[in-house]
Formats: C-alpha cells, structure tokens, sequence
C-alpha cells in the first residue's frame, strides 16, 4: 500500500556497533522509524505535483495545538499530531505491464506507514539540523591555520583581513568570520541499511546522521543510490 511512498518521519535514538561474520565492529546508528499516518494527499489535478503528507505517531501533550492545528485533522476523523511533513509519492500503475489490479493500492488518509518501507531498500537519505554549537571563531568553524604561535607574533586565532579600505569599502557577502556554527540542515546521503526491526519501528543504518538523541529525522530512500559492486 506504502510502495510509492519515498520515506518518513523518524527520530534518533542513539549509536552503538554490530559485529560482522568476521568479527569486524561496525558503526551504527539506530533510528526511530515511523509509525506514520497519512494525513493528506497532494494531486497534479489540484496542487500541481504528488506528494503525501505524513504525520509522526507519537506521545505528546494535545493541549498544546489550537484550534487551527486540531481542524484538518478533526475534518478528516484523525487523532491530531503535532509533527506532519510532506514526501513525494507516485501512485503510477505497476511496472512490467502487470494488470491494474495487481499494483499497489493508492494510499489514503488514515492508512498507516510503517519501518516496512525500507526492507527492500539498500540505502536511504537522513535529513536533520546538526548540533548547536554557539558562537565559534574562524579556526573551530571554518578550519582557518591560524598564524605563528612564537617570535613576537600576536596573530595566532585572528581571521586576517575582511577587505580593503581603498576598494571596495565593505566587507563582501559570504565573508568567512566567526559567528553561530552548527543548528544546519545537514543531509546524509546512501547511508547502507544494516537491520529492519519492524517490531520496535526501528531502522539501524552504517554510520553517522545529524542532530542529537531524540532529534526529528527525515528518512527517505537513497535518490542516487550507490550500485551493489561500491563500497559502502
């Protein structure tokens, strides 16, 4: 039913490592994959592209939406949810010239998604905002050398010059100074799927993704997906 959908809301859980068949440790991070709700279907008819909007299941305190968040959901009989995002969605006929009857039923409000989606996928997308770091100079968030460290120098974490007083008399856009570093959205591309745990909802995938334990994630299927000979 889920088959055209391209991903879903997910929260991280934390890192931890699995050992291969040869005793090697990899990496992992676990991720809290769904369950999603369909909450809204966007068509080429009305809207001008397809997607689908899915809502994260989860506990939160319902007090807290107003009326104008409560409406959609209570319009349609759905329990309201406080996280909702949009994925692309293609409700196209089967492939390979299979009979209409055969391909995946479209999706409808109401209908579940769940970590399910990913088992036959071999890599997928992690979106999310990076840690928050404060304000970082030049050295920490822009990798600048610095100057000499001995004989005399008092040039050691300074960025140099921002411009010339002659011409141009400003200082250009884009500039790199010191200021807020991290709180970025950061997307990490053909992360290798590891384990499905469709028990638990959760997806446990090689390697690193954004944000802190317990941040929003969008995880989608790999858009340019690594081929099966390349590393992972």
């Amino acid at each position: 039913m889920s088959a055209g959908i391209e991903g879903l809301i997910g929260r991280k859980v934390g890192m931890t490592q699995l050992f291969g068949d040869e005793g090697t440790a990899v990496p992992i991070t676990v991720l809290k994959a769904g369950p999603c709700v369909v909450v809204g279907l966007r068509t080429k008819q009305k809207d001008g592209y397809e997607a689908v909007q899915l809502g994260l299941v989860e506990n939160f305190s319902r007090s807290r939406l107003n009326k104008a968040r409560r409406g959609p959901f209570e319009k349609k009989g759905l329990a309201p949810l406080k996280t909702v995002r949009e994925f692309k969605y293609s409700a196209a006929a089967a492939p390979g010239g299979e009979k209409k009857e055969d391909a995946a039923a479209p999706v409808k409000p109401g209908d579940q998604v769940r970590v399910d989606l990913f088992e036959a996928a071999g890599h997928v997308d992690v979106i999310g905002v990076s840690k928050g770091k404060g304000f970082a100079g030049v050295i920490k968030r822009h990798h600048f050398r610095g100057g000499a460290a001995t004989h005399g120098s008092m040039f050691h974490r300074a960025p140099g010059s921002i411009g010339s007083s002659a011409y141009p008399s400003r200082v250009f856009k884009g500039m790199r100074m010191g200021g807020h570093m991290g709180s970025d959205q950061v997307t990490v591309k053909n992360l290798k799927v590891v384990r499905v745990d469709l028990e638990n909802n959760l997806l446990m995938v090689r390697g690193a993704v954004p944000g802190a334990r317990g941040a929003l994630l969008l995880i989608r299927k790999a858009r340019a997906a690594k081929k099966s000979g390349a590393a992972s």
